[in-house]
């Protein structure tokens, strides 16, 4: 169970990871060897996957976001494996997931623009047979968090 310390840990890691174990501890009145002792329980109670740079995708020249929506006819667990090692190698893929619901994935694609997309989408067709792709293209991002909330623990 998460306790508040351990909430603001998580709070402030998530708003950004600049801070040094000591600065967070000191914010938050705990020694730095407490604080640290925390973040490495986190860390090996898998609280806490990884610390990483968020990017600026078209910053990088990133500028069109795709959500591709699957249907398929296939519904087993040897089509699912090639299916999802297949999706896995494609780096343009940000996000996959298996849905409930009219659509059996949903993709999140970020790509340069519309020709580089059909050069995602003809690799991804090629995977394995699927019944239906339909593409969505994101005219405007209104809101985006990495930020899981925390104040309902």
């Amino acid at each position: 169970m998460l306790d508040k310390f351990d909430q603001t840990i998580l709070a402030k890691l998530q708003a950004t990871c600049e801070q040094s174990v000591a600065q967070i501890a000191d914010e938050i009145g705990l020694s730095t060897n407490a604080c640290w002792r925390r973040i490495k329980r986190l860390e090996e109670d898998g609280i806490i996957r990884k610390r990483v740079a968020l990017l600026n995708e078209a910053s990088l020249g990133l500028k069109m976001t795709v959500f591709v929506s699957i249907k398929t006819n296939e519904h087993n667990a040897e089509w699912l494996e090639t299916f999802a090692a297949g999706i896995k190698a494609l780096p343009e893929v940000v996000e996959f997931y298996r849905m409930s619901g009219d659509i059996d994935y949903l993709l999140k694609i970020v790509v340069r623009d519309i020709e580089d997309y059909d050069r995602v989408y003809k690799k991804l067709i090629s995977v394995t047979p699927l019944h239906d792709v339909s593409s969505s293209f994101a005219m405007e991002r209104i809101k985006s968090s990495t930020e899981i909330p925390l104040d309902h623990l």
